[in-house]
């Protein structure tokens, strides 16, 4: 059933009345609400501030927002310096160029000075649909975690989004913050828990034999596989992870020695995203059986978001098929 502590949306499976948003106006939202909470706060794009949700902001504070133009490595350099300096700045742009182009300026010029600066790769995973392979991080959160200093954090729909821009604004040194550009449910509220490095709980079993970890928006398909399991007398629990680094151990622990078993779900590959850092964990800690969903050794392609997910493997049935995979295996 749903944790009535998550305080998730009351819609949660009612396709003819939740609302579906992409995480990328959370973060443009909340853009606005740490910009006038406090003046440090400053904004670079690389020539995609609408499309990043960046605009509003700039209309807002024209002052505090740099348009640098396509030249990505140039935006980090100059954040760097932002961020030694005094102020808070956020960059944004698509995530295979930032952090993909600028991977080596990230960390060099921001990890490894511990400057305060706040990376905003948008336009992550499959969903971002018809822009195909070249558009379609599916590496970016490996590249981040990697890298010394900084905090890895994705949201999973566009409340928390915003929740995750604000707490990213008053964390001091660099988080990396996955977005995406599809419009997707939405399933949390305001009153929903959120807190960085937290893991919550949003759907328990009575008699849970299965712990599926999830993050961002392909999070709503394990809730659904939740659901239709549990009347296969399955049981479950949920674990929002939205914080990738630093991983919730205690949780994750905790929750794999009540049920057993492991499925790690992401919309990323399972080189190196959330399904390794769970590896990790539970390799050193406590030793489960443990089954991953999200892209192989594959490039995405062009296509409806949806039929992407479906064909990728990161549908409602796969989750499902690799519970009871894990199931058999315990």
């Amino acid at each position: 059933m749903i944790n009535p502590e998550a305080k998730l949306n009351s819609d949660l499976f009612n396709a003819d009345k939740i609302e579906w948003s992409p995480t990328r106006d959370g973060f443009g939202e909340g853009l606005l609400i740490a910009g006038e909470e406090n003046p440090a706060v400053v904004v670079l794009s690389a020539d995609v501030a609408k499309s990043t949700r960046c605009d509003k902001f700039a209309e807002r504070f024209p002052e505090r927002f740099f348009q640098v133009g396509i030249a990505e490595q140039n935006l980090t350099g100059i954040a760097a310096g932002l961020g030694i300096s005094g102020k808070i700045p956020f960059i944004s742009a698509y995530a295979v160029f930032s952090p993909g182009r600028n991977w080596e300026q990230i960390r060099t010029m921001v990890a490894y000075n511990d400057a305060n600066v706040k990376i905003a790769g948008q336009h992550t995973g499959l969903i971002t649909g018809y822009d195909g392979a070249t558009h379609q991080a599916l590496e970016d959160i490996a590249l981040m975690r990697v890298v010394p200093n900084i905090k890895v954090i994705v949201p999973c729909d566009v409340i928390e989004a915003k929740k995750a821009t604000l707490a990213a604004a008053k964390i001091f040194g660099p988080v990396y913050l996955r977005l995406s550009r599809e419009k997707m449910p939405v399933f949390t509220t305001e009153d929903t828990l959120f807190a960085p490095s937290k893991a919550e709980i949003f759907w328990e079993s009575k008699k849970p034999q299965v712990l599926i970890i999830g993050c961002g928006p392909i999070l709503y398909n394990a809730l659904l596989a939740a659901k239709e399991l549990e009347k296969e007398k399955i049981g479950t629990i949920v674990l929002n992870n939205h914080t990738i680094k630093p991983i919730d151990e205690n949780k994750v622990i905790e929750l794999a020695k009540k049920c057993g078993a492991v499925v790690s779900v992401e919309e990323h590959s399972v080189l190196g995203g959330l399904g390794s850092a769970i590896a990790e964990v539970l390799i050193k800690n406590y030793l489960v059986p443990m089954e991953f969903v999200g892209t192989s050794d594959i490039f995405g392609e062009s296509g409806p978001p949806a039929q992407l997910i479906e064909k990728y493997g990161l549908g409602v049935n796969d989750i499902k098929n690799a519970t009871k995979k894990v199931l058999k295996r315990k």
